[in-house]
């Protein structure tokens, strides 16, 4: 046989083999990863979360819309809504589900056993909350970052009592669902005595409390306001109502990260967006086959204080200078 024909015959050969291999042999194209991203709010305030979360994982080499994509899923507030979200991100098979706050982390655990769920910086005590057997060792498929709010509780009113040396008596409003029942029945109560401050509890259930706790705040004319860390779904979507009735009645406030950039006076507890990063931590983890049950749940290492100038300067408060020296950022 010549060299030509033994050549050919090679070739054909070789292509015969190519063009036989089963298609199941042949290289797959590679799973994008999908990410479930349950919010309380809407996409705006959400991307004060959502934004550092995002960078992180861009920093470890996931990119959104290229080797990873996103679900996002809102409840805009609404408490009755969460359920059927959680549940629409399991029919769609993601392989993480983010959540912040009991109410959703909750939703997230009921409609799914065995996707993993990471917890965005929830404010209470998950172990409290049941959603961990235990900071260490989480248990189940839900591990995270926890703010552990409620125990800083002492330390804001002790704050605020500080930024306004007269302060008295503050009203505090909460929403029960969102988990705070041990910093609203314990923590508060002893500081607010230590202190030598009144303090009285409104629970807030739905939207048109609101107005109902305004009125009554309008007649009893506390000396400040204190809008529980943590919050919930309903706290978040009425944030701005909130701050616009603090200002309006001239009331210092503390309350959350956002409450505070949205007007609110001050605010004192985890370096958020240094929390949120974290997130994209347990992500890389749980993608590279590490089980939630055995990621332990992270707690805060920074901390800041938050004061709002243009808010004080606007309810005619001024702040000891010694409170401003403390201050991690002022707004101005």
């Amino acid at each position: 046989m010549s060299s030509i024909k033994r050549q050919t015959l090679i070739w054909l050969l070789v292509t015969l083999l190519l063009t036989t291999i089963p298609p199941a042999q042949a290289q797959q194209p590679r799973k994008v990863p999908r990410i479930g991203y349950l919010s309380s709010s809407d996409p705006a305030t959400e991307s004060s979360r959502s934004e550092p979360i995002r960078q992180a994982l861009r920093e470890r080499g996931y990119i959104e819309g290229q080797n990873i994509a996103t679900e996002y899923r809102y409840s805009e507030g609404k408490n009755d809504r969460l359920p059927e979200l959680a549940a629409e991100l399991v029919r769609l098979k993601v392989d993480i589900i983010i959540a912040g706050g009991v109410p959703l982390v909750r939703a997230a655990k009921n409609a799914t056993k065995t996707i993993p769920i990471i917890m965005a910086g929830q404010g209470s005590d998950p172990v409290e909350a049941g959603l961990v057997d235990s900071l260490a060792r989480p248990g189940g498929n839900v591990t995270g970052i926890t703010n552990l709010s409620r125990e800083l509780g002492g330390k804001r009113l002790e704050l605020l009592k500080e930024a306004v040396p007269k302060l008295a008596r503050v009203a505090i409003i909460y929403e029960p669902a969102a988990g705070s029942v041990g910093e609203v029945n314990e923590i508060l109560p002893v500081a607010a005595r230590a202190l030598g401050l009144t303090v009285r509890f409104w629970e807030v259930r739905n939207a048109s409390g609101f107005e109902k706790i305004f009125a009554a705040l309008n007649k009893e004319r506390p000396d400040g306001l204190y809008v529980l860390p943590g919050g919930g779904p309903l706290m978040f979507a009425n944030e701005k109502r909130i701050v616009d009735f603090a200002l309006k009645s001239r009331l210092p406030s503390i309350g959350t990260r956002e409450y505070v950039d949205a007007g609110g006076l001050m605010y004192y507890g985890a370096d958020l967006a240094d929390s949120y990063r974290r997130v994209a931590y347990f992500v890389d983890k749980i993608l590279k086959g590490a089980k939630p049950a055995e990621l332990p749940v992270e707690q805060p290492t920074k901390f800041e204080l938050v004061i709002n100038l243009k808010t004080a300067k606007q309810i005619g408060v001024t702040i000891p200078a010694d409170v401003l020296a403390r201050a991690s950022r002022l707004i101005k």
